[in-house]
């Protein structure tokens, strides 16, 4: 099996291993997806593990592993502060890669990407379930974001620009 060295093809790779195989460590979620021919850093591992919201669970045996809800799966399984500091940290990593503008009107925030991209921050932003937003629509290259509140579109904007803004390290 070849594997494009994309961001994406990587994330879908370790997706793959972690809903097959009971992983108790990056270490070993390193060597397992070099047995499947992706090699990849520690340190893309750990970011790649935050993008794509994996979590350590607990199995009915006792053991600790990593897991990462399906696609379309709520996110709110997920609980308290971790949930919502590991999907911070997803929409800022997100938006640092892919945002290019945004601004608001009303309650609406027109969100810009690079071509190719819109569909895949949408998508986020909605299994984000932030509490200002209602949800959103993608095309290629931009994303509509309706807000909850009458004129909370400029803020929508703001917050994203804010998640573009976070330093990685903090």
């Amino acid at each position: 099996m070849t594997t494009p060295l994309t961001k994406v093809a990587r994330q879908h790779e370790i997706r793959t291993v972690l809903s097959i195989e009971h992983i108790r460590s990056q270490a070993e979620l390193a060597d397992a997806l070099q047995r499947r021919g992706v090699s990849v850093t520690q340190g893309t591992l750990s970011r790649d593990l935050v993008d794509i919201g994996a979590t350590r669970i607990r199995t009915d045996s006792g053991l600790t592993v990593y897991h990462v809800p399906a696609e379309g799966i709520d996110s709110t399984a997920v609980s308290g502060a971790q949930g919502s500091e590991a999907t911070g940290a997803r929409l800022s990593a997100l938006c640092r890669d892919l945002l290019l503008s945004a601004e608001g009107s009303g309650n609406i925030a027109v969100l810009r990407t690079p071509p190719g991209a819109a569909q895949f921050l949408a998508s986020a932003i909605d299994h984000a379930r932030l509490p200002s937003v209602l949800g959103s629509i993608a095309g290629d290259d931009s994303i509509m974001v309706v807000t909850r509140l009458a004129d909370g579109g400029p803020e929508a904007a703001s917050e994203f620009i804010s998640y573009a803004e976070q330093d990685p390290r903090s």
